[in-house]
Protein backbone atom coordinates (compact mmCIF):
# COMPACT_ATOMS: atom_id res chain seq x y z
CA UNK A 1 0.00 0.00 0.00
CA UNK A 2 2.84 2.41 0.86
CA UNK A 3 4.38 1.88 -2.58
CA UNK A 4 1.06 2.57 -4.27
CA UNK A 5 0.47 5.76 -2.27
CA UNK A 6 4.00 7.04 -2.96
CA UNK A 7 3.68 6.31 -6.66
CA UNK A 8 0.25 7.91 -6.75
CA UNK A 9 1.64 11.11 -5.20
CA UNK A 10 4.44 11.21 -7.77
CA UNK A 11 2.15 10.92 -10.75
CA UNK A 12 -0.27 13.48 -9.32
CA UNK A 13 2.50 16.08 -9.04
CA UNK A 14 3.60 15.51 -12.62
CA UNK A 15 0.16 15.71 -14.18
CA UNK A 16 -0.04 11.98 -14.86
CA UNK A 17 -3.50 10.78 -13.86
CA UNK A 18 -3.99 7.09 -13.09
CA UNK A 19 -7.58 5.96 -12.43
CA UNK A 20 -8.61 4.46 -9.11
CA UNK A 21 -5.36 5.40 -7.34
CA UNK A 22 -3.34 3.46 -9.92
CA UNK A 23 -4.89 0.05 -9.26
CA UNK A 24 -7.78 -1.43 -11.22
CA UNK A 25 -9.33 -4.59 -9.86
CA UNK A 26 -9.67 -6.70 -13.00
CA UNK A 27 -11.67 -9.37 -11.18
CA UNK A 28 -14.54 -6.87 -11.27
CA UNK A 29 -14.56 -7.18 -15.05
CA UNK A 30 -14.22 -10.96 -15.16
CA UNK A 31 -16.43 -11.73 -12.14
CA UNK A 32 -18.27 -8.52 -11.18
CA UNK A 33 -19.62 -8.24 -7.65
CA UNK A 34 -22.34 -5.81 -8.69
CA UNK A 35 -24.49 -5.19 -11.79
CA UNK A 36 -22.31 -2.21 -12.69
CA UNK A 37 -18.92 -3.70 -11.85
CA UNK A 38 -18.06 -4.88 -15.34
CA UNK A 39 -18.91 -1.58 -17.03
CA UNK A 40 -17.21 0.48 -14.30
CA UNK A 41 -14.00 -1.50 -14.71
CA UNK A 42 -14.11 -1.11 -18.48
CA UNK A 43 -14.61 2.64 -18.09
CA UNK A 44 -11.67 2.87 -15.67
CA UNK A 45 -9.34 1.02 -18.05
CA UNK A 46 -10.36 3.17 -21.00
CA UNK A 47 -9.99 6.34 -18.93
CA UNK A 48 -6.50 5.24 -17.92
CA UNK A 49 -5.54 4.65 -21.54
CA UNK A 50 -7.02 7.98 -22.61
CA UNK A 51 -5.34 10.08 -19.91
CA UNK A 52 -2.11 8.31 -18.98
CA UNK A 53 -1.70 5.58 -21.57
CA UNK A 54 -1.28 2.88 -18.94
CA UNK A 55 -2.90 1.27 -15.90
CA UNK A 56 -2.05 -1.24 -13.19
CA UNK A 57 -4.23 -4.35 -13.01
CA UNK A 58 -4.61 -6.27 -9.77
CA UNK A 59 -6.53 -9.49 -9.18
CA UNK A 60 -5.80 -10.58 -12.72
CA UNK A 61 -6.05 -14.22 -13.86
CA UNK A 62 -2.30 -14.96 -14.20
CA UNK A 63 -1.48 -17.22 -11.20
CA UNK A 64 1.38 -16.04 -9.00
CA UNK A 65 3.02 -19.48 -9.17
CA UNK A 66 2.91 -19.44 -12.98
CA UNK A 67 4.51 -16.00 -13.06
CA UNK A 68 7.19 -17.10 -10.60
CA UNK A 69 7.98 -20.06 -12.85
CA UNK A 70 8.21 -17.79 -15.90
CA UNK A 71 10.72 -15.52 -14.15
CA UNK A 72 12.77 -18.49 -12.94
CA UNK A 73 12.82 -19.94 -16.45
CA UNK A 74 13.87 -16.56 -17.83
CA UNK A 75 16.80 -16.43 -15.41
CA UNK A 76 17.75 -19.97 -16.50
CA UNK A 77 17.87 -18.87 -20.12
CA UNK A 78 20.01 -15.78 -19.58
CA UNK A 79 22.43 -17.81 -17.45
CA UNK A 80 23.27 -19.93 -20.51
CA UNK A 81 26.69 -19.34 -22.11
CA UNK A 82 26.79 -16.58 -24.73
CA UNK A 83 27.53 -19.18 -27.39
CA UNK A 84 24.28 -21.02 -26.68
CA UNK A 85 22.22 -17.82 -26.71
CA UNK A 86 23.80 -16.40 -29.86
CA UNK A 87 22.99 -19.63 -31.69
CA UNK A 88 19.36 -18.43 -31.36
CA UNK A 89 20.02 -14.91 -32.70
CA UNK A 90 17.16 -12.68 -33.82
CA UNK A 91 17.52 -12.21 -37.58
CA UNK A 92 14.29 -10.88 -39.09
CA UNK A 93 11.73 -8.18 -38.22
CA UNK A 94 9.08 -10.23 -40.00
CA UNK A 95 9.69 -13.30 -37.85
CA UNK A 96 10.65 -11.29 -34.71
CA UNK A 97 11.90 -14.34 -32.86
CA UNK A 98 15.11 -15.19 -31.12
CA UNK A 99 17.85 -13.76 -28.95
CA UNK A 100 19.06 -10.16 -28.99
CA UNK A 101 22.43 -9.69 -27.30
CA UNK A 102 23.48 -6.88 -25.00
CA UNK A 103 23.48 -3.57 -26.87
CA UNK A 104 22.11 -4.90 -30.16
CA UNK A 105 18.66 -3.35 -30.03
CA UNK A 106 18.20 0.37 -29.42
CA UNK A 107 14.61 1.28 -28.63
CA UNK A 108 13.89 4.88 -29.53
CA UNK A 109 11.35 7.15 -31.15
CA UNK A 110 13.82 7.91 -33.95
CA UNK A 111 13.02 6.48 -37.39
CA UNK A 112 16.23 7.30 -39.28
CA UNK A 113 18.59 4.30 -39.27
CA UNK A 114 21.74 6.43 -39.12
CA UNK A 115 20.41 8.40 -36.16
CA UNK A 116 19.50 5.18 -34.35
CA UNK A 117 22.99 3.78 -34.98
CA UNK A 118 24.57 6.94 -33.59
CA UNK A 119 22.42 6.77 -30.49
CA UNK A 120 23.20 3.07 -30.06
CA UNK A 121 26.92 3.85 -30.17
CA UNK A 122 26.66 6.71 -27.67
CA UNK A 123 24.37 4.97 -25.17
CA UNK A 124 23.54 1.34 -25.99
CA UNK A 125 20.62 -0.26 -24.22
CA UNK A 126 21.96 -2.34 -21.34
CA UNK A 127 19.72 -5.33 -21.87
CA UNK A 128 19.42 -8.68 -23.62
CA UNK A 129 16.19 -10.38 -24.63
CA UNK A 130 14.51 -13.44 -26.08
CA UNK A 131 11.47 -13.04 -28.36
CA UNK A 132 8.91 -15.85 -28.52
CA UNK A 133 5.91 -15.84 -30.87
CA UNK A 134 3.06 -18.25 -31.40
CA UNK A 135 4.33 -21.73 -32.05
CA UNK A 136 2.28 -22.45 -35.18
CA UNK A 137 3.17 -19.60 -37.56
CA UNK A 138 4.21 -21.14 -40.85
CA UNK A 139 7.73 -20.19 -41.93
CA UNK A 140 8.65 -18.51 -38.66
CA UNK A 141 9.48 -21.12 -36.02
CA UNK A 142 10.48 -20.07 -32.54
CA UNK A 143 14.14 -20.39 -31.61
CA UNK A 144 14.27 -22.64 -28.57
CA UNK A 145 17.36 -23.50 -26.52
CA UNK A 146 18.28 -27.17 -26.36
CA UNK A 147 16.72 -28.82 -23.33
CA UNK A 148 18.25 -31.41 -21.11
CA UNK A 149 16.55 -34.78 -21.30
CA UNK A 150 14.58 -35.75 -18.20
CA UNK A 151 16.71 -38.89 -17.85
CA UNK A 152 19.93 -37.24 -18.99
CA UNK A 153 23.07 -39.28 -18.43
CA UNK A 154 25.02 -37.76 -15.54
CA UNK A 155 28.19 -38.73 -17.35
CA UNK A 156 27.40 -36.42 -20.27
CA UNK A 157 30.18 -34.02 -21.22
CA UNK A 158 30.01 -30.98 -18.91
CA UNK A 159 30.54 -28.48 -21.73
CA UNK A 160 27.58 -29.99 -23.56
CA UNK A 161 25.42 -29.78 -20.42
CA UNK A 162 26.18 -26.08 -20.04
CA UNK A 163 24.78 -25.42 -23.51
CA UNK A 164 21.40 -26.88 -22.52
CA UNK A 165 18.58 -25.54 -20.39
CA UNK A 166 16.56 -27.52 -17.86
CA UNK A 167 13.82 -29.62 -19.43
CA UNK A 168 10.39 -27.99 -19.76
CA UNK A 169 11.42 -24.49 -20.85
CA UNK A 170 9.45 -24.66 -24.12
CA UNK A 171 6.32 -25.99 -22.42
CA UNK A 172 6.42 -23.46 -19.59
CA UNK A 173 6.93 -20.51 -21.92
CA UNK A 174 4.06 -21.50 -24.21
CA UNK A 175 1.79 -22.10 -21.23
CA UNK A 176 2.53 -18.56 -20.07
CA UNK A 177 2.14 -17.23 -23.64
CA UNK A 178 -1.40 -18.58 -23.89
CA UNK A 179 -2.46 -17.27 -20.46
CA UNK A 180 -1.33 -13.81 -21.56
CA UNK A 181 -3.10 -14.26 -24.87
CA UNK A 182 -6.37 -14.87 -23.04
CA UNK A 183 -5.82 -11.80 -20.86
CA UNK A 184 -5.15 -9.72 -23.99
CA UNK A 185 -8.56 -10.68 -25.35
CA UNK A 186 -10.25 -9.80 -22.04
CA UNK A 187 -8.56 -6.40 -21.77
CA UNK A 188 -9.53 -5.54 -25.34
CA UNK A 189 -13.11 -6.54 -24.57
CA UNK A 190 -12.99 -4.06 -21.70
CA UNK A 191 -11.67 -1.38 -24.06
CA UNK A 192 -14.46 -2.10 -26.53
CA UNK A 193 -17.10 -1.92 -23.81
CA UNK A 194 -15.67 1.35 -22.52
CA UNK A 195 -15.72 2.84 -26.02
CA UNK A 196 -19.37 1.94 -26.50
CA UNK A 197 -18.59 -0.75 -29.07
CA UNK A 198 -19.86 -4.31 -29.07
CA UNK A 199 -17.82 -6.08 -26.39
CA UNK A 200 -16.56 -8.61 -28.94
CA UNK A 201 -15.69 -5.97 -31.55
CA UNK A 202 -11.95 -6.71 -31.43
CA UNK A 203 -12.27 -10.52 -31.31
CA UNK A 204 -12.01 -11.06 -35.12
CA UNK A 205 -8.80 -9.00 -35.11
CA UNK A 206 -7.20 -11.05 -32.31
CA UNK A 207 -8.12 -14.69 -32.80
CA UNK A 208 -4.83 -15.74 -34.46
CA UNK A 209 -2.68 -14.65 -31.51
CA UNK A 210 0.10 -12.85 -33.39
CA UNK A 211 1.70 -11.66 -30.17
CA UNK A 212 5.24 -11.68 -28.79
CA UNK A 213 6.44 -12.86 -25.41
CA UNK A 214 9.69 -11.08 -24.57
CA UNK A 215 11.99 -12.19 -21.76
CA UNK A 216 14.23 -9.32 -20.65
CA UNK A 217 17.44 -9.29 -18.62
CA UNK A 218 19.23 -6.13 -17.56
CA UNK A 219 22.62 -7.34 -16.28
CA UNK A 220 24.12 -5.99 -13.10
CA UNK A 221 25.85 -2.67 -13.69
CA UNK A 222 28.01 -0.31 -11.64
CA UNK A 223 26.49 3.07 -10.81
CA UNK A 224 29.62 4.68 -12.29
CA UNK A 225 28.41 3.70 -15.76
CA UNK A 226 25.46 6.08 -15.43
CA UNK A 227 27.55 8.84 -13.85
CA UNK A 228 30.10 8.70 -16.65
CA UNK A 229 27.48 9.00 -19.38
CA UNK A 230 24.40 11.08 -18.43
CA UNK A 231 22.56 9.71 -21.47
CA UNK A 232 23.05 6.08 -20.43
CA UNK A 233 19.88 4.09 -19.74
CA UNK A 234 18.98 0.44 -19.51
CA UNK A 235 16.35 0.90 -22.25
CA UNK A 236 15.85 4.09 -24.24
CA UNK A 237 12.67 6.12 -24.24
CA UNK A 238 10.12 4.70 -26.63
CA UNK A 239 6.50 3.77 -27.13
CA UNK A 240 5.41 0.21 -27.88
CA UNK A 241 4.28 -0.66 -31.37
CA UNK A 242 1.25 -2.90 -30.95
CA UNK A 243 -2.18 -2.64 -29.35
CA UNK A 244 -1.35 -3.15 -25.66
CA UNK A 245 1.57 -4.50 -23.65
CA UNK A 246 1.32 -6.62 -20.51
CA UNK A 247 4.41 -5.90 -18.41
CA UNK A 248 5.52 -8.00 -15.47
CA UNK A 249 8.23 -6.37 -13.34
CA UNK A 250 10.54 -7.65 -10.64
CA UNK A 251 11.10 -5.47 -7.56
CA UNK A 252 14.22 -3.64 -8.73
CA UNK A 253 12.53 -0.60 -10.29
CA UNK A 254 13.78 1.72 -13.00
CA UNK A 255 10.74 1.81 -15.30
CA UNK A 256 9.58 5.37 -15.94
CA UNK A 257 6.75 6.85 -18.00
CA UNK A 258 6.51 10.34 -19.45
CA UNK A 259 3.72 12.46 -18.05
CA UNK A 260 1.64 15.02 -19.98
CA UNK A 261 3.93 17.73 -18.57
CA UNK A 262 6.92 16.06 -20.22
CA UNK A 263 8.49 14.80 -16.99
CA UNK A 264 9.41 11.15 -16.45
CA UNK A 265 7.99 9.55 -13.31
CA UNK A 266 8.64 6.16 -11.76
CA UNK A 267 6.20 3.35 -12.56
CA UNK A 268 6.82 1.83 -9.16
CA UNK A 269 6.60 -1.98 -9.03
CA UNK A 270 3.52 -3.02 -7.05
CA UNK A 271 3.49 -6.71 -6.07
CA UNK A 272 0.76 -8.78 -7.67
CA UNK A 273 -0.01 -6.31 -10.44
CA UNK A 274 0.53 -6.06 -14.17
CA UNK A 275 1.39 -2.76 -15.83
CA UNK A 276 -0.70 -2.54 -18.99
CA UNK A 277 0.11 0.19 -21.48
CA UNK A 278 -1.47 1.17 -24.77
CA UNK A 279 0.72 0.93 -27.87
CA UNK A 280 1.05 2.94 -31.05
CA UNK A 281 -1.28 0.69 -33.05
CA UNK A 282 -4.14 1.16 -30.57
CA UNK A 283 -3.51 4.91 -30.44
CA UNK A 284 -3.63 5.04 -34.23
CA UNK A 285 -6.66 2.74 -34.34
CA UNK A 286 -8.48 5.03 -31.89
CA UNK A 287 -7.64 8.21 -33.85
CA UNK A 288 -5.36 9.22 -30.95
CA UNK A 289 -8.17 9.24 -28.40
CA UNK A 290 -6.04 6.62 -26.60
CA UNK A 291 -2.47 7.58 -25.69
CA UNK A 292 0.63 5.52 -26.37
CA UNK A 293 2.87 6.72 -23.56
CA UNK A 294 6.64 7.12 -23.89
CA UNK A 295 8.53 5.07 -21.32
CA UNK A 296 12.10 3.99 -20.54
CA UNK A 297 14.18 1.96 -18.09
CA UNK A 298 16.79 3.98 -16.21
CA UNK A 299 19.17 3.52 -13.28
CA UNK A 300 17.17 2.10 -10.35
CA UNK A 301 16.22 4.68 -7.71
CA UNK A 302 18.54 3.12 -5.13
CA UNK A 303 21.68 4.38 -3.44
CA UNK A 304 24.08 1.56 -4.29
CA UNK A 305 27.43 1.37 -6.01
CA UNK A 306 26.46 -1.65 -8.11
CA UNK A 307 22.93 -2.36 -9.27
CA UNK A 308 21.97 -6.06 -9.34
CA UNK A 309 20.39 -7.63 -12.44
CA UNK A 310 16.83 -6.67 -13.29
CA UNK A 311 14.36 -9.02 -14.97
CA UNK A 312 11.06 -8.23 -16.61
CA UNK A 313 8.68 -9.98 -18.97
CA UNK A 314 6.73 -8.12 -21.63
CA UNK A 315 3.88 -9.60 -23.62
CA UNK A 316 3.37 -7.47 -26.72
CA UNK A 317 -0.21 -7.77 -27.96
CA UNK A 318 -1.07 -7.12 -31.58
CA UNK A 319 -3.93 -7.42 -33.98
CA UNK A 320 -3.61 -10.33 -36.42
CA UNK A 321 -0.77 -9.64 -38.85
CA UNK A 322 -3.07 -10.25 -41.83
CA UNK A 323 -5.61 -7.70 -40.56
CA UNK A 324 -6.13 -4.27 -42.04
CA UNK A 325 -7.18 -1.78 -39.39
CA UNK A 326 -9.01 1.48 -39.92
CA UNK A 327 -10.08 4.21 -37.55
CA UNK A 328 -12.53 2.93 -34.93
CA UNK A 329 -16.19 3.93 -35.08
CA UNK A 330 -17.07 6.76 -32.71
CA UNK A 331 -13.62 8.36 -32.76
CA UNK A 332 -14.29 10.74 -35.65
CA UNK A 333 -17.22 12.86 -36.82
CA UNK A 334 -16.44 12.80 -40.54
CA UNK A 335 -13.93 11.24 -42.91
CA UNK A 336 -11.86 14.42 -42.79
CA UNK A 337 -11.41 13.93 -39.03
CA UNK A 338 -9.53 10.67 -39.54
CA UNK A 339 -5.85 11.18 -38.76
CA UNK A 340 -4.65 7.91 -40.29
CA UNK A 341 -5.18 5.76 -43.33
CA UNK A 342 -5.98 2.07 -43.13
CA UNK A 343 -2.87 -0.07 -42.65
CA UNK A 344 -1.87 -3.72 -42.71
CA UNK A 345 -0.79 -4.75 -39.23
CA UNK A 346 2.02 -7.14 -40.19
CA UNK A 347 3.66 -4.66 -42.54
CA UNK A 348 3.35 -1.84 -40.03
CA UNK A 349 4.96 -3.82 -37.19
CA UNK A 350 7.79 -5.14 -39.39
CA UNK A 351 8.66 -1.60 -40.45
CA UNK A 352 8.75 -0.42 -36.84
CA UNK A 353 10.91 -3.34 -35.70
CA UNK A 354 13.36 -2.99 -38.55
CA UNK A 355 14.33 0.48 -37.31
CA UNK A 356 15.41 -0.70 -33.85
CA UNK A 357 17.85 -3.47 -34.83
Amino acid sequence: MAAAVAADAAVAESGLVIPDRQLIDFSEFLHPSSPHGRRATADAILHGFQTAGFVYLKNHPIPAATLQTAFARSADFFALPDEAKRALAWDSPVANRGYSSLGREKVTQLADAAAVDALRTAAPDLKESLEIGRDDEAGHPNKWPREQAQDQDQGQDQDQQKQQIRAGFHADMMRFFHLCRRLHLDVMRAVALGMGLDEEFFDPFLHVGDNTLRLLHYPGVKADVFRANPGQVRAGEHSDYGSITLLFQDSRGGLQVRSPTGHFVDATPIPGTIVVNAGDLLARWSNDTIKSTIHRVVEPPRDEEEHPPRYSIAYFCNANFASNVDTLPGTYASESDKKYEQINVGQYLAQRLAATY
